[in-house]
């Protein structure tokens, strides 16, 4: 099987790869483990969908007997999808996502770790669910669009002991900061 990408995202698929085994291991199939939606649908179109591999499935991912996971795409560890779910080709349910009954997820979509899709939910085509984001009963995600939180804020508070402040400058911290009060 061919794979195509090299950054962290295809780290991570060679090894789910490795732990799920038993997948084509002619050069006729690839797989594309590409994390960007938009560079993955190019690959997948320049390689031609009709020979991806099939859906790929890490061991502790919990799919209901009733999903269909299409071709290319891939569940990582602790997702969970539920049934009647539809998760289209070349897919990514990233870490510890879940996918609830009834959700419809397009080809090229992908669900971040963490993310939560309650039920009858649907995300378009290229769609990225970020991190950590949970969707409402019935939400809609459109097409090569976005849904994320907000950057993470801590504000440090006053010292309890006394009158003395903690101040400092601010720290990043996954992507947000970390900034003492200016009182």
């Amino acid at each position: 099987m061919k794979i195509i990408g090299g950054g962290g995202h295809a780290k991570v698929c060679i090894e789910v790869l490795q732990l799920a085994g038993a997948y084509p291991l002619s050069e006729r199939f690839f797989f594309v483990a590409v994390g960007d939606n938009s560079d993955r649908k190019h690959e997948a179109m320049r390689n031609n969908l009709l020979w991806a591999c099939p859906a790929i499935v890490h061991p502790s991912a919990i799919i209901s007997r009733s999903a269909v996971i299409g071709d290319g795409s891939i569940v990582m560890a602790g997702a969970v999808v539920q049934a009647g779910a539809f998760i289209g080709k070349h897919v990514i349910i990233n870490t510890g996502a879940t996918v609830d009954h009834d959700c419809i997820i397009d080809d090229f979509a992908h669900i971040a770790p963490g993310a939560h899709l309650c039920g009858n939910v649907q995300v378009g085509e290229g769609a990225l669910v970020g991190v950590g984001v949970a969707v409402a009963p019935g939400g809609k995600i459109p097409a090569w669009s976005v849904a994320k939180t907000r950057r993470l804020e801590i504000e440090q508070q006053e010292s309890v002991s006394g009158n003395e402040e903690l101040r400092g400058s601010a720290l990043p911290v996954h992507g947000g900061e970390i900034r003492s009060s200016s009182k």
